[in-house]
């Protein structure tokens, strides 16, 4: 990856969590802390390796996204805003009722949306039926599904993996952020699925582990999952809850909790600093 890709990419990443925080300030609900954890892999997802079309949003050859951990839609509409799908300025509509950005992705509503998500577990399955029907079309479309660590305690994840290696979708590939808190506390405190890495090779999956909040690996790893035959890919991110915004960082509460106004301003200076600081980088 050259400097000015990383630049524009990291400048990218940086304006999806300012989306985030927009949306659920202007909301006065939602989920921030997950959401910020997959900016840069969104970032890269949409700038660099997704065929997609957002002037034809249901193109039959378009690579899918399933956000499998829904409630994090806003980090979703943050990068399908920036990608032109629809205008920035409906990003603080989020939540309101007359809005088609609601808080979990739907795929009737929003242009861009692949797959209507909320009930964690199941969009791990949707994935493996996109990617199965790839297969059986001749398509050659890949599939990528991004999963919350915490999800992984659903059973259904499981068995949708047996069934990806099982069917070789090798246009599938399963994006774990791994930021190690979930709404009740830390997954070892809740109901720890670890080792992660261990249970999808275990499966029979291509596993790849990584900095999470690094683009170039990032990059990397889905260039990677693109080039491998045979098997499903999982990518294993290893994030900060809350990355991003200091207060918000590797903090439980932040999971589903709407920053008041003086938490807003501060969040979203923090984040013009970084912004600067990216888009002045040589």
């Amino acid at each position: 990856m050259d400097a000015l890709t990383k630049k524009e990419l990291l400048i990218t990443a940086t304006k999806i969590r300012m989306a985030i925080i927009e949306g659920v300030y202007n909301a006065k609900s939602g989920h921030p802390g997950g959401s910020l954890s997959i900016a840069e892999t969104l970032a890269v997802l949409y700038f660099v390796h997704m065929r997609v079309d957002p002037a034809n949003p249901k193109w039959k050859e378009r690579d899918r996204l399933v956000l499998s951990k829904g409630h994090t839609a806003p980090a979703l509409y943050g990068a399908l805003a920036l990608k032109g799908y629809f205008p920035m300025e409906d990003i603080p509509t989020f939540r309101h009722v007359d809005s088609h950005l609601q808080g979990h992705p739907d795929m009737k509503g929003t242009p861009g949306v692949d797959m209507s998500t909320g009930s964690l577990g199941q969009g791990t399955s949707a994935a493996c039926g996109m990617a199965l029907a790839a297969k059986l079309d001749g398509s050659n479309y890949r599939v990528y599904g991004i999963l919350g660590d915490g999800e992984l305690e659903e059973g259904q994840i499981w068995e949708a993996a047996m069934f990806s290696v099982h069917k070789k979708l090798d246009n599938l590939c399963l994006i774990i952020d791994n930021n190690n808190l979930q709404i009740d506390g830390t997954l070892d405190d809740v109901n720890s699925p670890y080792p992660i890495t261990d249970k999808f090779a275990a499966f029979g999956f291509n596993v790849i582990t990584i900095d999470g909040h690094d683009v170039e690996q990032i990059d990397q790893a889905i260039t990677a999952a693109k080039k491998y035959k045979g098997k499903p890919t999982a990518i294993i991110l290893k994030c900060v809850k809350g990355k991003g915004v200091s207060f918000m960082e590797n903090q439980a509460g932040w999971h589903g909790t709407a920053p008041n106004k003086e938490q807003y301003e501060q969040a979203m200076q923090e984040l013009t600093a970084q912004l600067k600081q990216y888009e002045e980088a040589v």
